[in-house]
């Protein structure tokens, strides 16, 4: 074997023939593959749908016997705005898994043959693998895909007709991967998620007749006081009934700091005056990753405000305009929220809470 360990990153939202065709080259190529599913820990979405157990359950479905020892799955956090942490945390995944695989011959990961997945160079999806660049200390193994099946267009069909569209990816599927998936069409998190779906196309639809896509501007603002912070819960569609930063949209009229200040207060009936919490902010940065927002291109400006302690513990809070309920939340207790946040909010206090 030219490896003792190849490394396949993707999301695998979900399985597809595509996915097992890398594998078993992969497997050709090395003793054993280190599978990552990257979104591992975010809440479910039309995008992202299915949790990291889901989606080992359906590749353990669809590997024949002879593979399953020789396969590894493990998940990893997208970390959206710190390519150093992902990297980071990937790399541990890698040693962790060759540790545990090779305990009883005492060696270290990095004596063993390791490699990385990856299309060849000139194929048109090959600027989607950029991220392979971030692991040089891998030798890279091409490996061609069937650049005909889409997962995007598979999630469309799963979600947006009556059987008819999803049975025609049943060629894209493993067959095991296609029972599987019309299973999880019976289930409740199926029909919210369908729902939300159609939200999204609806709004999308909305400004279909636009010249060009727009670009909408957001606000967020990430209250920080006496090791909490302030999140809402959302009332509606997109995200309903997940925890999320206060903030939204900026009218046309109004400043982008204004603009916090505004869907702050709206949000959370927060009891501090407009001036104190102006004065109160630390930072600001711009989080605009392509993919941030299922509504379109959205660039929203997130604010680090922070709140000195008075002697009165917490100021109230309760839910406002498009949320339905405000809440401290103890900043140990937010870091196991990942996959109870909408978007990116998780990743864009994880960055300001880097820099205080």
């Amino acid at each position: 074997m030219k490896y003792d360990y190849l490394v396949f990153i993707g999301r695998f939202q979900p399985v597809h023939l595509g996915h097992l065709k890398v594998i078993e080259e992969a497997l050709a190529q090395a003793g054993r593959v280190i599978v990552i599913c990257g979104s591992a820990r975010q809440a479910v979405s039309p995008r992202n749908p299915f949790t990291l157990a889901e989606r080992e359950a359906m590749l353990r479905a669809a590997l024949p016997t002879a593979w399953q020892n020789r396969v590894f799955v493990v998940g990893c956090s997208d970390r959206m705005y710190n390519d150093q942490q992902w990297v980071t945390e990937v790399q541990n995944l890698v040693d962790k898994v060759i540790a545990v695989d090779t305990a009883s011959l005492g060696h270290r990961a990095a004596e063993f043959r390791v490699g990385i997945v990856g299309s060849p160079p000139g194929n048109g999806r090959a600027r989607a693998g950029h991220y392979l660049d971030l692991f040089p200390q891998w030798q890279r193994e091409p490996v061609e895909e069937l650049s005909a099946i889409d997962a995007g267009r598979i999630r469309e069909a799963l979600f947006n007709d009556d059987g008819a569209r999803f049975g025609a990816c049943r060629n894209d599927l493993p067959a095991a991967v296609y029972d599987w998936l019309l299973r999880f069409r019976e289930r409740d998190v199926y029909a919210q998620l369908a729902a939300e779906q159609r939200f999204l196309q609806a709004f999308r639809q909305s400004w279909a007749g636009a010249p060009y896509p727009p670009t909408f501007v957001t606000v967020d603002a990430v209250v920080i006081h006496s090791g909490h912070i302030l999140l809402v819960r959302r009332r509606g569609m997109p995200g309903k009934g997940l925890w999320a930063l206060p903030g939204g949209f900026v009218n046309q009229d109004e400043p982008i700091r204004d603009a916090v200040i505004r869907e702050l207060k709206e949000e959370t009936r927060l009891k501090v005056p407009s001036p104190v919490l102006a004065g109160s902010i630390r930072a600001s940065r711009v989080f605009d990753h392509p993919q941030r927002s299922l509504r379109g291109r959205t660039i929203t400006h997130a604010f680090l405000i922070e709140l000195a302690p008075t002697g009165e513990g917490l100021p109230k809070v309760r839910g406002g305009d498009d949320a339905d309920r405000a809440q401290w939340v103890p900043l140990f207790e937010f870091n196991r929220m990942e996959a109870s946040l909408f978007e990116d909010h998780f990743y864009i206090v994880s960055w300001f809470l880097g820099q205080i």
